[in-house]
């Protein structure tokens, strides 16, 4: 991408929102500078950053050759310039051969399409008394799997949930820890002490705070209160008021610091399209309104809105703009020592999103280049 193009509007910083613009040379940002003139223009924010959705647009995440093309595609348009696809709980056989195809894939990752940055396994090492919609044929205790079985996953992945109670579980946490992998502590019945020993182990994030997880008892704290009150980790919230109700969204933003939330769509392939019945890890789930639940139970089954959704939401809900932005783009990338997007700054990329006076998105800027948003 070559020349330049000035961006101009309400720029959306790491503390405030100010008039401004920005310039862009070559597919980075060369310039920043504030201008009460621009006041008029829309809403300027870096691309948003989801590090926890498993397809969108009829495309799933571990679908053949061709679906995280057109799930790359589908993100950008709301506003996601960056992107981990999701695996669910599935054979080991089967998620090494995601991994595979997601590697093979990065380098030829559309330019139109959200970049990939790796990829995510929300499992298979996790406790079935809180599997949630992971199907329960395929988890796997750590203790019975072997280095040899793993190696094929480790390069590219970023992200594997982990419930820490289960055998080997803090032993994993650390052989991952040590090959540059993050453990998310999730679908767990952990204590509020298992919860921690997970922690100390070296786990840095939480997988999608309050769903598939011991919660909150005033006589049995469980590893919610534990992701809660641990400062270093990280909690992904999932915020379209159906997985965490939002009188409980001020709780987690005063108990966590400022740069510890993350903002998640945990989307499901067919979300986007007028399908309302599809499959998730060989489970069957229908949408009911604006949630996804299973057809076997009404459970809860990973979500239809997209990042941009999550944005809205949070700030509709009194938290600043600059905060409900950072979740859903610096604070993944800090989350995966991504150093060179997700803030208005020059040397960064330009990965940016336009949101008008609703924080709906209105174009989307990958590399330098504008794309439209979803229309």
């Amino acid at each position: 991408m070559n020349g330049e193009t000035v961006v101009r509007g309400r720029l959306v910083l790491d503390e405030h929102v100010h008039p401004g613009r920005i310039v862009v040379r070559d597919g980075w940002i060369a310039e920043v500078a504030l201008d009460p003139a621009e006041a008029d223009g829309p809403y300027v924010a870096p691309g948003f950053v989801d590090v926890h959705v498993h397809g969108r647009g009829g495309h799933d995440a571990m679908g053949p050759d061709g679906a995280l093309d057109g799930m790359s595609r589908a993100l950008l348009r709301h506003g996601v310039t960056s992107f981990l696809p999701t695996a669910v709980t599935a054979p080991l056989g089967e998620l090494a051969s995601f991994a595979e195809r997601v590697r093979r894939w990065m380098p030829a990752a559309p330019d139109d399409g959200a970049g990939p940055l790796g990829f995510n396994l929300e499992g298979p090492f996790i406790a079935a008394a809180k599997k949630g919609a992971q199907n329960p044929a395929h988890i796997r205790v750590p203790a019975e799997v072997t280095p040899a079985d793993l190696e094929p996953l480790v390069d590219g992945m970023r992200l594997m949930t982990i419930a820490p109670e289960v055998p080997g579980a803090l032993e994993l946490i650390g052989w991952l820890r040590a090959r540059g992998v993050t453990a998310s502590l999730g679908h767990s019945a952990a204590t509020f002490e298992q919860g921690r020993a997970g922690y100390a182990a070296g786990a840095r994030t939480t997988t999608h705070l309050f769903n598939g997880m011991t919660g909150v008892d005033h006589h049995a704290p469980g590893l919610a209160v534990a992701a809660l009150l641990e400062d270093d980790a990280y909690v992904e919230l999932i915020a379209d008021g159906h997985h965490v109700h939002d009188a409980l969204w001020p709780l987690i933003l005063r108990a966590k610091p400022a740069d510890r939330l993350l903002l998640v769509s945990d989307c499901v392939a067919f979300a986007g399209t007028p399908a309302r019945r599809g499959m998730l890890g060989g489970l069957e789930v229908v949408v009911d309104g604006d949630r996804c639940v299973l057809a076997s139970d009404g459970r809860l089954a990973g979500s239809v809105i997209a990042l941009d959704s999550a944005v809205r939401n949070l700030a509709r809900a009194g938290v600043g703009l600059p905060r409900a932005v950072a979740a859903a783009s610096r604070e993944p990338l800090a989350l995966l020592g991504v150093n060179d997007r997700g803030r208005l700054e020059p040397g960064l990329r330009a990965d940016l999103v336009e949101l008008d006076d609703d924080l709906a998105v209105r174009r989307v800027m990958r590399g330098g280049r504008w794309y439209p948003g979803p229309g």
